[in-house]
């Protein structure tokens, strides 16, 4: 199995530092999320401070930046990088891209997966020269000059993966991408039963494996040196769960459990206000479904319970006054539960 973290994106001048740290803990990817933040340049300074390490945005999201741009952000970080950036690509919600972004929410999941061809094509033209020529439904490009060109990579076509919660999200990443990225609201069961037959039937159409696509996430981990340390980090997850459970869009998790009155309730919470109330609605039972936890001499027992045969790389964060010593042990341990992926299969063709 994979390990990842999350980079201190808020401060640049700690990302070169915090990658190389990762590198040496052994990690294999480092993200950067998009919350109140870009994506991409905390991942250049990880870049100049690393040799190793995968970069990741975890996700960028797609639709309020045309593909041509992520395709340029993502052609320099790759070369930057020499061939370790992994593109994460995200839809958010209706309301974020209408009112926050002010962008048209169309066919969310068909749109996606014609955004990830659009980007390849435009990578493809500059890598091997082809003429670009990409019309689609949504997106039409097929004007490119030789001032417009940057140099060819000489290095594999970087991978891509989407973000996907629901069926159609999930079919478009198995048909078209590297990799899934899956939200934290999941269950084992529910990656057993529905996520992961899903993406096998697809991965089988297209020509593809496990062996070669990436799962990642599909749940928490809470962890620290002892038990008063998880408790504490549990109960922000606890949050996170009646947050995300709150959304009608993820109720398909809670009915998998017989728990849709739940998520029912949390949403009434949320039209009230009582975001305060969410938390105390996430007993420790139902929170045990969504999060591997437990102290570090435990953690990689715990992950393989929770995670073990239906996701590929979990990620883990540690405590600022943890030693390197610890952090590298339970990062071995990780490891060294058996995982479906072998690497990913990209080509220029």
């Amino acid at each position: 199995m994979r390990v990842s973290s999350v980079l201190p994106y808020q401060n640049w001048q700690d990302c070169g530092p915090a990658a190389r740290a990762a590198e040496d803990d052994g990690l294999d990817v480092i993200q950067c999320p998009e919350l109140a933040n870009d994506p991409f340049i905390p991942l250049a300074f990880a870049a100049m401070g690393s040799t190793r390490i995968e970069l990741a945005t975890s996700v960028a999201i797609a639709f309020p930046r045309s593909p041509m741009i992520v395709a340029n952000l993502g052609w320099d970080l790759a070369r930057h990088s020499r061939g370790r950036f992994v593109l994460g690509l995200g839809s958010q919600v209706r309301a974020h891209n209408e009112r926050r972004f002010s962008v048209p929410w169309v066919a969310p999941a068909a749109r996606m997966g014609e955004y990830v061809r659009a980007v390849r094509a435009i990578w493809r033209c500059w890598e091997t020269g082809a003429k670009l020529d990409f019309t689609g439904e949504h997106y039409t490009f097929t004007l490119m000059t030789p001032e417009f060109s940057p140099k060819p990579l000489g290095l594999p076509m970087p991978p891509i993966m989407i973000a996907a919660v629901g069926p159609h999200m999930l079919k478009e990443a198995a048909r078209h991408c590297d990799g899934v990225r899956l939200h934290g609201f999941n269950t084992r069961k529910y990656l057993e039963e529905v996520v992961n037959p899903g993406l096998e039937k697809e991965l089988a159409a297209s020509g593809k494996s496990f062996e070669d696509f990436e799962v990642t996430g599909g749940g928490f981990v809470v962890a620290g040196p002892d038990e008063a340390a998880v408790k504490a980090a549990a109960e922000k997850i606890r949050y996170r769960i009646g947050f995300y459970g709150s959304t009608p869009q993820y109720r398909g998790v809670f009915d998998a459990h017989g728990l849709t009155d739940l998520g029912v309730r949390l949403n009434q919470a949320t039209r009230r206000g009582a975001w305060n109330e969410l938390a105390g609605m996430i007993d420790d039972d139902v929170l045990d479904l969504f999060v591997a936890r437990a102290t570090y001499d435990k953690l990689p027992d715990a992950i393989a319970r929770r995670f073990g045969g239906v996701t590929d790389t979990v990620t883990v964060d540690f405590l600022p006054d943890d030693d390197a010593r610890t952090r590298r042990r339970v990062i071995d341990g990780i490891k060294e539960i058996p995982g479906r992926f072998r690497g990913y299969r990209t080509s220029w063709e």
